[in-house]
């Protein structure tokens, strides 16, 4: 049965490709700045690119969430990020309580123009601290101090923002369990509303992977990640997601959608969107072109590919179970348009053995299958 789009939860990503410099750990499409950013050439192109995306979509949506993601966006200045936001609202209407974060570096540069960025209607900041010890920033190649790191949510709380994430990682190079925890209860001293929360991964195309440093044992590793956990808990912060934990009512919205495989307008250098047109046959995947330079010269030049049918309940699960509440089959259908049958005969094996649980038509990992979760979404692989 082709059932309609309309109703699923749309967002917005604008992804800026630039930052001071590219750190040793990241393999997102982020380039050293060597000339002046051309701001404005970057912002005609964007919203030449939302135009083009935006006819993807056949109907009017309203924009649930928007994510300025790089890359390093608050090395944008306000004046161009203003009349990104003003192309963007002349273009596709927000809902009224639109979340709009921005992610910013705790240099001082960057923090200098919170107050401005809260004036433009941004209501949230994703702040990149990684670490607050200053020798595993130095290992890291971030450009910031610990002492900036906290000197950044001070200016953003001054500024206004009352809805902040902070990220952290932990299984640094040479990082013990209390220097992870360390990390964590400083964090949780500067009250933010949401930690991200992950591990240190080597991940292909970048310098660690090549040059790769030590990191602790696996165990050492794990009994960090449960110590932080349960410290993470103790104050308030449930976690809803793999790396995620929220104040009660404070999760990310925007990333939220991405996990429970809602509609996504992608625009920027190397920006990747999923589209809906109809369930199940036409949910596009779009890619941008990953060069600044080539994306500046054909903005609205994107690859635009349905995904396959017999690949959407693997697309589904490896977003949804990344989620503590699990999934339903109602919204299993009403996100995919096809019924509980096509995930069958693996559904059952996964309660069989015991790597998932159900509540009615609810189903979860239990601590088994959050633990192997690659196990359970094997089984999915057509």
């Amino acid at each position: 049965m082709v059932r309609s789009a309309e109703l699923l939860p749309l967002s917005l990503y604008i992804h800026f490709p630039w930052c001071i410099q590219k750190c040793p750990y990241c393999d997102f499409n982020s380039h050293a700045v060597k000339n002046p950013i051309p701001e404005q050439a970057y912002v005609d192109a964007l919203l030449a690119d939302l135009q083009a995306d935006l006819a993807l979509l056949g109907t009017s949506r309203l924009i649930q969430s928007m994510f300025m993601g790089g890359g390093t966006p608050s090395l944008f200045s306000p004046e161009a990020l203003f009349r990104l936001l003003a192309g963007v609202r002349q273009s596709v209407p927000l809902a009224e309580q639109c979340e709009i974060t921005l992610e910013a570096n705790p240099g001082t540069f960057e923090s200098a123009k919170f107050s401005e960025f809260r004036a433009l209607g941004i209501n949230r900041l994703s702040i990149g601290i990684q670490s607050f010890q200053d020798r595993h920033l130095r290992t890291l190649g971030r450009v910031h101090s610990a002492a900036e790191a906290k000197a950044a949510v001070e200016i953003a709380v001054k500024a206004g923002f009352d809805n902040f994430n902070l990220d952290l990682m932990f299984g640094l190079p040479d990082q013990s369990e209390s220097e992870a925890l360390n990390d964590v209860e400083t964090a949780i001293s500067l009250a933010p509303t949401h930690i991200s929360f992950y591990q240190l991964t080597l991940e292909p195309n970048t310098y660690f992977y090549k040059f790769p440093p030590k990191l602790p044992e696996d165990d050492v590793i794990f009994a960090a990640q449960k110590c932080c956990q349960q410290r993470l808990a103790e104050h308030g912060y449930q976690q809803y997601e793999v790396s995620a934990y929220a104040k009660p009512g404070k999760q990310s919205l925007h990333n939220r959608n991405y996990w429970q495989f809602g509609d996504y307008v992608g625009i920027g250098a190397g920006a990747h969107g999923k589209i809906s047109q109809t369930l199940p046959n036409k949910i596009m995947r779009t890619v941008k072109p990953r060069s600044p330079e080539q994306y500046l010269s054909q903005p609205s030049r994107s690859q635009c590919e349905p995904i396959d049918v017999a690949q959407l309940p693997l697309e589904f699960l490896m977003n949804q179970l990344r989620l503590k509440a699990g999934f339903s089959l109602d919204h299993y259908a009403a996100a995919t348009g096809l019924t509980a049958d096509s995930l069958e005969p693996n559904l059952s094996d996964c309660l069989e053995q015991g790597l998932l649980c159900r509540d009615g038509l609810v189903y979860t990992c239990t601590e088994k299958g959050w633990d192997f979760l690659d196990v359970v979404l094997e089984k999915f692989i057509d």
